[in-house]
């Protein structure tokens, strides 16, 4: 289960770039699922795959994930 405290702006960055979850999961190397769990919390990336994510949105890690209070 996702840690609650971990906000994720995947699902935002995603749309801003224009792709669907399919596409950003075929630049990541990863299922379209995996990003349906992390965009929806259910799921907290590993490191790789965070970093995975950040560079296929031209981002950072830091951008997209970030602990909340």
């Amino acid at each position: 289960m996702g840690d609650p405290r971990l906000a994720s702006r995947l699902r935002e960055l995603r749309t801003a770039a224009g792709l669907t979850q399919a596409e950003l999961a075929e630049r990541a190397g990863v299922s379209r699922k995996t990003i349906n769990t992390v965009e929806n919390g259910v799921f907290v990336p590993s490191t790789i795959l965070a970093l995975g994510l950040a560079r296929a949105l031209g981002t950072t890690v830091e951008t997209l994930f970030w602990l909340t209070e």
